[in-house]
């Protein structure tokens, strides 16, 4: 069984969060075959709602789509190390795998801060494989964050 990495799918998402003003971040969530069943970028602005992260939008719709409130055979990818609440809804959601391009040494909550996964509360730990797309990644949120400097 080969590898394919759906992390240029979440990168297109985060560029379109990004053109909407939005801190560039996206995610996509797979289910088995390589499907991908939903897809997100940041809308925290636009929707005026803290909790619309990527990962969380991603994940909403999954479930949705899937009429359940588990995704144990699926694997999201995100173009950012997730902060402690999307990790603990990754948790919850029972994610198979994360895949996380850039890490967040000031919001994570995966590698970074809380360390969501290592809590023996955490009621599942997902695979979890970081540095997909990172120079991509990296390159997207520091642009977006120069330019906001400037302006």
């Amino acid at each position: 069984m080969s590898f394919t990495s759906h992390m240029a799918a979440a990168l297109a998402e985060a560029e379109a969060a990004g053109e909407r003003g939005e801190v560039p971040v996206g995610a996509v969530i797979v289910g088995p075959g390589g499907v991908i069943l939903a897809r997100a970028g940041n809308r925290t602005r636009e929707l005026n709602d803290p909790t619309a992260h990527a990962e969380m939008l991603a994940i909403r719709a999954a479930c949705a789509a899937l009429g359940a409130e588990r995704l144990t055979d699926h694997d999201l990818y995100v173009t950012l190390e997730p902060c402690p609440m999307c990790a603990a809804a990754i948790s919850f959601a029972r994610i198979r795998r994360l895949y996380y391009g850039a890490s967040d040494p000031k919001s994570g909550g995966v590698a970074q801060g809380a360390r969501v996964f290592s809590h023996a509360q955490c009621h599942h730990v997902p695979e979890v494989y970081d540095g997909i797309g990172e120079p991509a990644a990296a390159a997207l949120l520091r642009d977006f964050f120069k330019a906001k400097r400037k302006s």
